[in-house]
């Protein structure tokens, strides 16, 4: 069973045609999203103390353009994670990501935000390969070490302040990190990676 991202993976979101990238996917990205789904589902349900679940994108949405990006996603929703603070394991066509964070469509992002603000040391303390980002549909990161207490606060404000505000906290991966040479050194290193993200965890009952 295959769990970390290769040069195929990357390479399925070159195309510019949507039947050319879902076929690729499929064939690629998409098994390893799954695999990684079912071996950290109740990894993360263990160090939350929620059961979570996982969500494969599917982007059956898309009729034209074709996603860019693809992920699974784990939350304490068995029918969904938009609505909820969850985390992500995912890739662009020139990163992978491992993160946790709240998007526009999630009500508690005020709770978020009165939290978050009372972690911005936290934040600013996380290692080199950590980022922000407002907007997880861009593959465009903030990185902690490029920013400073100002910058994070407004980052986090805005979640409460705009209607479409969402934050993102995690850690990038260049295709040529060493945590990407095997499964095995890709698995410890989410791990870890989730154990950081985790002193941000806000607390949610399923629904």
């Amino acid at each position: 069973m295959k769990y970390t991202f290769t040069e195929e993976d990357f390479n399925v979101f070159t195309h510019d045609s949507l039947e050319k990238t879902m076929e690729e996917l499929k064939q690629h990205a998409r098994k390893k999203l799954e695999h990684l789904g079912d071996y950290f589902t109740d990894y993360l349900t263990e160090i939350t103390g929620d059961t979570h679940y996982s969500h494969v994108a599917q982007h059956a949405r898309r009729k034209v353009n074709p996603p860019i990006d693809s992920w699974v996603a784990f939350g304490t929703n068995k029918r969904g994670y938009k609505m909820l603070p969850h985390f992500q394991i995912g890739l662009f066509k020139d990163h992978a990501f491992c993160q946790y964070g709240i998007i526009y469509e999630a009500p508690q992002k005020s709770d978020a935000a009165e939290l978050w603000n009372q972690q911005i040391e936290d934040i600013l303390n996380l290692g080199d390969n950590y980022f922000i980002t407002k907007n997880h549909m861009k593959p465009e990161k903030l990185f902690i070490k490029d920013l400073n207490e100002t910058d994070v606060k407004k980052a986090i404000d805005r979640l409460s302040t705009v209607k479409s505000g969402e934050l993102m906290i995690g850690k990038y991966y260049s295709p040529e990190d060493s945590a990407l040479k095997s499964d095995e050194a890709f698995l410890e290193d989410l791990k870890e990676t989730f154990n950081t993200l985790n002193q941000f965890y806000i607390e949610e009952e399923p629904v």
